[in-house]
């Protein structure tokens, strides 16, 4: 199976966290979002504990929560002793409404409102990774006005190509992201940064991209990072005592994704971040990294009704689900590619497109997927690895409710988001 905490007992019935996935179709209803909690805390103790034996006490991972993020998931990453890295004031409401220390929230964004960032600086929001200028000047007037002091990292592009989909990468000099460092305007940026009154310059930041498998793109992006840390100390009088290299560790969609040893990887990094320090001078940083997909998708596991099957002779076949795009838009967006499962049984196959339910021609969750030549209305698909960006990107198109978010710990099952129903749809209507 693609991973560990899928299986198929002999009768056919597909399990995920050790549960009959049939039997949760039929508890909770579908469509349904599955999360496998056990994995998600494994693999946050697995971060965790390869950053500190690499790196030292001082490293963390920040969960990535535009990745998936509701109370629960906050909730679990402080008892994992995470940080969070936020992206908008709901992200952060969402962490403090769970109890998330703000102390270890880092905020992030390329476009802070005002509004934004007198919320997060009035809520003790640990650490501001700036993005602009712009943001700069509007963040020091901030923290003047409230009487307050800042930690911020600043956000720098290395001009990295991590070779992944155009749509994730974020290393480039010419994307939104960021302020570049081979142009010269990142030193620029750092020296405007120190001389603001009530922030408190910590380190840089960068993120090259998302589903990430080459072996060297964190050292490439990493030699990069700290060249310009030992030209600012060069040039600023100002030494960097954080290195944020973001995240982008790729998961397994299919069978053929490579898997990633991401200990390894990280230690591999450690030893070449402590060799170029030693190398510039430097003292050793410290280090943090921002993982959300590698956290969270293969916790995830979509279930599905069969509503429809149609047979195209001589050209192509569908299942279509009560679910899809308005809760997985991915594959619509950037061809995602996915594995799907029938729930029930295995069998002779046939290639399907599994499409949704929306009044929308691109509504396809996945194209070309084998499944049983004779599947029927009323019978069960799962679509795996769906646990980062699915609820996420969920929306009410169509004026679709979305489903729950069940999470299953320890052979039981819970609700940690319920099933959107019909009057939430005109809560907000006057």
């Amino acid at each position: 199976m693609l991973s560990s905490n899928i299986t198929r007992d002999a009768d056919g019935t597909l399990r995920f966290a050790g549960q009959s996935v049939p039997a949760l179709a039929e508890e909770y209803a579908t469509p349904l979002y599955l999360m496998d909690e056990d994995r998600i805390r494994a693999n946050c103790r697995m971060y965790r504990q390869a950053l500190r034996e690499s790196f030292g006490e001082d490293a963390l991972p920040l969960y990535a929560s535009k990745a998936c993020a509701f109370k629960q998931m906050y909730r679990i990453m402080a008892e994992e002793g995470m940080g969070v890295d936020t992206v908008s004031s709901g992200e952060i409401h969402t962490a403090l409404a769970a109890g998330f220390p703000a102390e270890r929230i880092w905020f992030h964004g390329d476009g802070k409102t005002d509004a934004d960032i007198r919320y997060a600086v009035g809520q003790g929001v640990g650490c501001f990774i700036v993005d602009n200028e712009t943001e700069l000047l509007a963040l020091a007037q901030e923290v003047r006005r409230q009487g307050v002091r800042q930690r911020i990292l600043l956000r720098v592009t290395p001009g990295i190509d991590p070779h992944t989909f155009e749509a994730v990468n974020t290393g480039t000099v010419d994307v939104k992201f960021g302020v570049a460092i081979q142009t010269g305007a990142a030193l620029e940026f750092a020296r405007l940064a120190l001389a603001q009154e009530g922030l408190e310059l910590e380190g840089i930041h960068c993120h090259v991209g998302s589903m990430v498998f080459d072996e060297n793109v964190f050292e490439d992006s990493a030699e990069i990072m700290l060249g310009f840390m030992a030209e600012m100390k060069e040039k600023l009088g100002f030494e960097a005592r954080v290195l944020n290299l973001g995240g982008g560790y790729g998961v397994r969609y299919r069978e053929t994704d490579k898997q990633v040893d991401i200990p390894a990887r990280i230690a591999a990094l450690a030893a070449f971040i402590k060799e170029r320090c030693a190398a510039l001078g430097l003292a050793l940083p410290a280090v943090l990294m921002e993982p959300g997909r590698s956290i969270v998708a293969d916790a995830g596991m979509t279930v599905y009704t069969v509503s429809t099957v149609k047979h195209i002779p001589n050209c192509k076949n569908y299942v279509i689900v009560d679910g899809g795009m308005t809760d997985n838009p991915r594959w619509c967006l950037y061809r995602a590619a996915y594995t799907v499962l029938h729930a029930e049984r295995g069998g002779e196959t046939e290639r399907f497109t599994l499409a949704g339910r929306c009044c929308e021609s691109g509504d396809i969750v996945q194209p070309d997927v084998p499944l049983p030549a004779d599947i029927k209305r009323g019978e069960t698909v799962a679509v795996c690895t769906t646990g980062a960006y699915n609820y996420a990107m969920s929306s009410n198109y169509n004026r679709l409710g979305r489903p729950p978010v069940v999470m299953l710990r320890g052979g039981e099952s819970y609700v940690a988001v319920r099933r959107e129903r019909a009057e939430d749809l005109c809560a907000l209507d006057v």
